[in-house]
C-alpha cells in the first residue's frame, strides 16, 4: 500500500516539475533578452546575478530556485 502511494505521488509530480523547467528556461530567455536591450547598469548588474543563479539553478534542477531568480529579474525588470 505504501508503495503504490509513494508511486501516485511521484507520478503526479513529474508534469509539475516538466512545467516548472519549461517555466525556468523561459524566464531565461526573458532575461536574455532583456539584458540585448542594454538596460540602465544597476538593471543590467541585477539581471546579470539573476541569470547565472537562473543558470546554474536549472543545471541542478531546482527549478523552484529559478524561478524564484527569474521572479527576482522581472522584479528589476519593473514586470
Amino acid at each position: 500500500m505504501r508503495l503504490r502511494l509513494a508511486a501516485l505521488l511521484l507520478l503526479t509530480a513529474l508534469p509539475a516539475r516538466a512545467d516548472d523547467a519549461a517555466a525556468c528556461r523561459d524566464g531565461i530567455a526573458t532575461i536574455k533578452a532583456e539584458l540585448a536591450k542594454s538596460p540602465s547598469e544597476p538593471v543590467a548588474s541585477t539581471l546579470r546575478k539573476e541569470l547565472r543563479i537562473a543558470e546554474r539553478e536549472l543545471g541542478e534542477k531546482e527549478y523552484d530556485e529559478c524561478l524564484d531568480a527569474v521572479r527576482d529579474a522581472r522584479k528589476a525588470m519593473g514586470r
